[in-house]
């Protein structure tokens, strides 16, 4: 869909500018700046839910370090008020502490992961964009410079 809109949004100005006898240099400079556009709106297309991806994989583990300390606090507060400390009344607290741990990162990585992948992959579509439309602008140079 993207190369698609790159493609008509320079057609139509090149189209447009063409039927109104302008001047190659204007033809060309319309038609470029008209994919440009449509180029960054491609790209902001692209990268929208990126944001997110990259606050869930840098803020989870940190909400997960919280509940780990959290827990381990509460873990002690229950130990400071025992006569005798024994593994069964430190154990469900500090469990509790490790599963928040996983939780922030269970959240965490498959969002790295998903955020790398994402990007790269928005980055090679870039890329093929600004490819096409320079190959484009070639085409349309050569057709308007032939008459």
């Amino acid at each position: 869909i993207g190369i698609e809109s790159i493609f008509r949004s320079g057609f139509k100005e090149y189209s447009r500018l063409r039927r109104k006898n302008a001047s190659p240099e204007v033809i060309m400079d319309g038609a470029e700046r008209a994919m440009r556009v449509a180029m960054s709106r491609e790209d902001d297309s692209l990268e929208q839910n990126l944001p997110f991806l990259a606050t869930v994989g840098s803020t989870s583990p940190y909400v997960g370090l919280l509940g780990t300390v959290w827990g381990i606090m509460g873990s002690f507060q229950g130990l400071a008020t025992m006569h005798q400390a024994t593994l069964a009344v430190v154990a469900p607290g500090i469990s509790e502490a490790l599963v928040a741990t996983a939780m922030g990162l269970f959240a965490a990585i498959p969002a790295v992961v998903a955020f790398n992948r994402f990007s790269a992959k928005a980055d090679s579509l870039e890329n093929k964009y600004q490819t096409f439309a320079e190959e484009f602008s070639s085409l349309l140079y050569r057709q308007v410079h032939s008459r």
